[in-house]
């Protein structure tokens, strides 16, 4: 998130950047909020993640950051890839389940 942006607008913007596509905040859906760190009392580990669904948009999807993405593909929510976090495991998890706004206690 940049200063004064909200969750929405970071995923707006993020979606744009990294995947080259236009949302509309009206199509984006809260699913889950989760708060995780990675143990240690480095800043920057202290993290608060939100996740929205979005099932419009426009423009095709690509990798538009390679050195963060080496592949984008679709998964069926029941057929997700081996190598995933487990934060995001947790995230469609709760999209699976019907997520609304919900707040994941992961324990990252």
């Amino acid at each position: 998130m940049e200063l004064g942006e909200t969750a929405a607008a970071a995923g707006i913007r993020e979606s744009r950047e990294e995947l080259g596509i236009t949302v509309d905040a009206a199509r984006l859906s809260p699913i889950a909020v989760m708060q995780r760190t990675d143990g240690t009392d480095d800043p920057i580990e202290q993290r608060v993640d939100w996740f929205f669904a979005c099932d419009e948009w426009d423009g095709e999807p690509r990798i538009l950051e390679p050195r963060k993405c080496a592949e984008l593909a679709w998964f069926d929510l029941d057929a997700s890839p081996d190598l995933m976090p487990d934060y995001e495991r947790a995230a469609l998890r709760a999209l699976r389940e019907g997520g609304s706004a919900t707040l994941l206690d992961v324990g990252f």
